[in-house]
């Protein structure tokens, strides 16, 4: 069951893991959680640190907003071609602008 609102946006991200920083993209993105997908298989569990480029146009703002967020991988599946990669939003900031 889930506990926010999903809303499918596709936005480039860069992950970054202890291990590395990779490119990826956003399938949907809720106030607790994002799918994103990526061309690599993410270890579940592993924390995360990711920033958002939210649109002005889909938050009604005058501008963009940047969003810093860190947060865990809680499931990564094969999705052709690459994978969706779940992780929860444990912490976040806005940036400032």
């Amino acid at each position: 069951m889930r506990c926010a609102v999903r809303f499918p946006l596709s936005l480039p991200v860069v992950l970054s893991t202890d291990q590395e920083e990779f490119d990826a993209a956003t399938v949907n993105v809720s106030a607790s959680g994002v799918l994103f997908h990526t061309d690599r298989r993410v270890t579940t569990g592993a924390q995360i640190g990711f920033s958002l480029r939210m649109p002005s146009t889909i938050l009604g703002t005058p501008r963009d907003v940047l969003v810093h967020c860190s947060g865990r991988v809680v499931r990564c599946f094969p999705n052709q071609p690459g994978f969706h990669t779940a992780a929860t939003i444990d912490e976040y900031r806005f940036a400032d602008q």
